[in-house]
């Protein structure tokens, strides 16, 4: 594996082509995301099922990961776009209208959202086509809420809008979520995207939709609401992974916060043994030329340094000039930073159970050998989740009997979900299994070292507690 940082990249009009998908993968994509805030079933099902095909044809594993729009507040439809000025009145009302000007710098509309236009006071702001507009909040009655503009700038119909100041605390998941939901669960996706979290109960209501239809996909939190920020212990606790959304991000919190924030972000999710993405706007520059700023490619390196397991290219291939071109531009930018990457951070965690202390001597055993690789035996995945906590310079080749497990480690920094045997309920036959099919797909080679780890009673998820060093002798001796 060239790689240990991971790359998601998101399928778009761009991309959406079998041969560009095909060296996108070839490039390094280990996750594809797809973007239910665009796109109806029927187009994410076509693009669902040329990933399949071509990563088959491929022998690779790509994960896909489902990204749910949530309840995105958005301006309503206008008459024609305003041309706002510093100063101009712009009036919220909260019946649905069709949004004109009144008069010389005066201007009405309605949102998509009117619940949230009674949860504003006086004196806060709310942020207009995705933060490039400022409005500040002067009056508010029963029919309307009276904003006077402070930044130039021109708005049309059905743009994003931000309120950072004021608590909202709507219901994160709309109907379309929940019918989107059900679609991933029927077609199997590996990860779900939950956008707008506040706290660990927006978690907990789709974890809930997923008991409900027997479905077991790992939930990704997107932090890009301030809130959010605020309660970032709670929702890693009840997440299974987290994505850092710095475009909202960025508008709901001051700017100049964000490189903090992430930073805090990712060790946070790092000392919990959690999966974390860095994303929006890392090689923005692609969507619209074929080479990235030199800040950029910084930007994926200080991400890659910060200890994030993947990250994230939206627009640039969704809908850029050239999404392969974009992928292995970030693929050689974390090759080359991975060149100076502090590995081996064994005391830098806490253990939050035995099954850390186990992960972590192995990680630290298998360094101090100079073992050629760590064969993780995982029923659930969390064991080579945790040995890659730990970030050592070797890579961890896990070993499922799952498909479904395998690929939630597609998005796992180090991880290459490699290796499928059946489930055993005896220990020394599903060594055995493992060290054939690990021989057989060239994983492992007689005459090197290698360090596994597994459970026992097998297939019991949280029993890692078996560590076996594997050199000729014990190779031959399975494969015999």
């Amino acid at each position: 594996m060239l790689k240990k940082t991971k790359i998601v990249a998101t399928v778009g009009p761009a991309s959406e082509k079998e041969e560009i998908l095909r060296q996108m993968i070839i490039n390094g994509v280990n996750v594809f995301r797809l973007n239910f805030s665009h796109g109806t079933h029927e187009y994410h099902k076509k693009n669902l099922d040329t990933i399949r095909r071509v990563a088959k044809e491929l022998h690779a594993r790509i994960g896909i990961l489902q990204d749910i729009s949530g309840p995105k507040i958005r301006t309503g439809e206008l008459k024609e776009p305003f041309e706002l000025k510093k100063g101009d009145r712009l009036d919220f009302y909260r019946e649905t209208i069709l949004g004109e000007k009144i008069a010389q710098n005066h201007y009405k509309i309605s949102i998509n959202q009117k619940s949230i236009l009674d949860m504003l006071k006086i004196d806060e702001y709310i942020y207009l086509y995705d933060g490039s507009i400022r409005a500040k909040v002067e009056n508010i009655d029963d029919q309307k809420i009276e904003t006077i503009i402070e930044n130039d700038g021109f708005l049309n119909s059905n743009k994003g809008i931000n309120f950072p100041n004021t608590k909202i605390n709507i219901d994160v998941i709309t109907q379309k979520d929940k019918n989107d939901l059900l679609w991933g669960i029927k077609n199997e996706v590996d990860f779900l995207a939950i956008s707008f979290v506040q706290n660990a109960h927006d978690i907990d209501e789709v974890r809930e939709i997923l008991a409900q239809n027997n479905a077991k996909i790992s939930i990704f939190a997107k932090i890009e609401k301030f809130d959010a920020v605020e309660n970032i212990d709670e929702i890693i606790k009840s997440s299974d992974g987290i994505m850092v959304a710095r475009g909202d991000l960025g508008i709901e919190v001051p700017y100049y916060k964000v490189p903090n924030i992430q930073k805090e972000i990712i060790q946070k999710a790092n000392n919990a043994s959690k999966p974390v993405i860095t994303a929006t706007q890392m090689l923005f520059s692609l969507a619209k030329s074929k080479t990235a700023t030199r800040a950029e490619i910084s930007d994926v390196a200080n991400a890659v340094l910060d200890g994030t397991d993947a990250v994230m290219l939206s627009e640039e291939s969704a809908v850029g000039t050239d999404p392969a071109n974009a992928v292995d531009i970030m693929c050689q930018t974390i090759i080359e930073t991975e060149k100076r990457y502090p590995y081996n951070k064994f005391n830098d965690f806490n253990d939050l159970d035995n099954t850390d202390k186990i992960m972590r001597s192995s990680a630290h055993l298998a360094t101090d050998l100079n073992a050629d690789a760590i064969f993780s035996l995982t029923s659930s995945g969390k064991s080579a989740i945790k040995i890659a906590r730990y970030r050592p310079n070797i890579e961890i080749i896990a070993v499922g009997h799952s498909e479904k497990t395998l690929n939630s480690l597609s998005i796992v920094w180090g991880v290459n979900p490699a290796i499928l045997v059946n489930k055993s309920n005896e220990l020394t036959e599903l060594l055995k299994d493992s060290v054939r099919s690990s021989v057989e797909k060239g994983f492992m080679d007689e005459d090197k070292c290698y360090l596994l780890t597994a459970g026992f009673p097998t297939g019991v998820e949280g029993t890692s507690n078996l560590i076996r060093i594997l050199n000729k002798e014990q190779i031959t001796y399975y494969l015999q």
